[in-house]
């Protein structure tokens, strides 16, 4: 190995699609970490190894893969280690066993053994942070606390300009660029902060609870504009939050944390349908599954369905028929014998033509907007992927099997 820490060029190409992977990763606190180790390992519990150590348990045995243009959010109660395995990805914090490999330059680096002039470099380039008290800087303005981080690096001046203006435009600042801080209210200062961040076109950004501190209006407008700026710069955001509205509604995959160690990573689905054990269970069960399920961790899948002659049948008496294609798309469906209407969901509004009999919707559909698509059906909702083929269907047993969170 390298003195920079590398993985070997075969698993590079296998973990190509890889951000931030947490390998076996311990955090440890004060002088007699030795001896926290056998603890750590025979699962004990953070109050015990400080009582027998003097030690504080940050992280133990983390084990976690974040792929590229995913968010994967960090999830848990206070003290539960979020905050502190998010800042080993930038070693701010010190990982005493395990590796934290990040993507840098084409291939994926151990932050935590490379050398410092690696360190310097996947910091000024590869990872961002965001802050939970934005962090910015009050003697500057907004153009020139966006800019710093280009300022360090030695960015030209002109095309430092060029940068913090198009960020700022990202965010919807641009006519604050020559204000101050304290002039700007705490959504605005946070965009500040998230701009920065983006100024550096850092692949990977890492959010330790940006939104906290924000009443909640703030909060969940500012969630909705960056899942709306990920769909456009599509980074790796490694998000901290300790709240499960915000992490079930931006996160693709959530990892959930009690005392340093990771009791489940999943999708929102999986967690709230497949909860891990009674502590997971008792995180999420006065979560409403309307704002988090999708089609397909409901439905009942095409595979399962009736068919006959190239159509599938629909309703106890099978009178409905769906005819499929060779490519196995739903094309045209008929009614006890009458040509109906097969009409497709608009994929923004969700909205359909008037008088359609059978409404065709994409396969990730939230339940909530199922539920008001079956107002305007009497019939189950079609779901087909990406290339329109038919994945399964939604009706009123899936959507109760959804409410009452039990799996398909």
């Amino acid at each position: 190995m390298t003195a920079h820490s590398t993985v070997p060029p075969e698993a590079a190409q296998v973990r190509a699609a890889t951000a931030v992977e947490f390998r076996n990763v311990d955090i440890v606190f004060g002088h007699q970490r030795a001896r926290a180790f056998p603890m750590i390992d025979a699962g004990a519990s953070r109050d015990t190894i400080l009582a027998a150590t003097g030690c504080v348990l940050g992280a133990a045995n983390v084990n976690l893969t974040i792929g590229r243009g995913e968010i994967c959010v960090l999830m848990g109660l206070s003290g539960s280690g979020k905050s502190t395995i998010l800042r080993a990805v930038n070693r701010l914090n010190t990982v005493a066993r395990g590796e934290v490999f990040v993507h840098h330059d084409g291939t994926l680096i151990d932050v935590a053994r490379c050398e410092a002039r690696m360190l310097r470099d996947i910091r000024m380039r590869t990872v961002s942070m965001v802050f939970q008290q934005f962090g910015l800087l009050p003697w500057r303005t907004v153009r020139e606390n966006v800019g710093f981080g280009l300022e360090l690096r030695g960015t030209p001046t002109a095309e430092r300009n060029r940068l913090v203006d198009e960020k700022l435009a990202m965010v919807g600042l641009s006519q604050w660029a020559d204000k101050y801080a304290h002039e700007l209210s705490g959504g605005m200062q946070q965009r500040v902060g998230l701009a920065r961040a983006f100024a550096t076109d850092a692949d990977i950004l890492l959010m330790d609870e940006p939104f906290s501190a924000l009443d909640p209006l703030i909060r969940d407008k500012l969630q909705d504009e960056l899942l709306d700026l990920q769909q456009r710069i599509q980074k790796t955001i490694v998000f901290v939050s300790h709240d499960l509205d915000e992490a079930l509604k931006i996160g693709n995959t959530i990892a959930i944390m009690e005392g340093g160690r990771i009791v489940q990573a999943g999708t929102a689905e999986d967690i709230l349908l497949r909860p891990a054990d009674a502590y997971v269970a008792e995180f999420v069960k006065h979560m409403n599954p309307l704002n988090v399920l999708r089609g397909n961790a409901v439905m009942t899948p095409a595979s399962a369905l009736r068919r006959d002659d190239g159509a599938i049948l629909l309703g106890r008496d099978g009178q409905v028929r769906v005819v499929i294609d060779g490519e196995g798309r739903p094309v045209s469906v008929s009614l006890n014998g009458r040509e109906g209407r097969l009409v497709a969901a608009d994929p923004d509004s969700g909205a359909v033509a008037p008088a359609a009999d059978l409404i065709v919707a994409p396969l990730d559909l939230k339940l909530k907007a199922a539920i008001a698509l079956k107002c305007q059906t009497d019939h189950p909702i079609l779901l087909v992927d990406k290339l329109g083929r038919l994945a399964g269907l939604c009706d009123d047993e899936e959507i109760y099997r959804g409410l009452l969170r039990r799996g398909s």
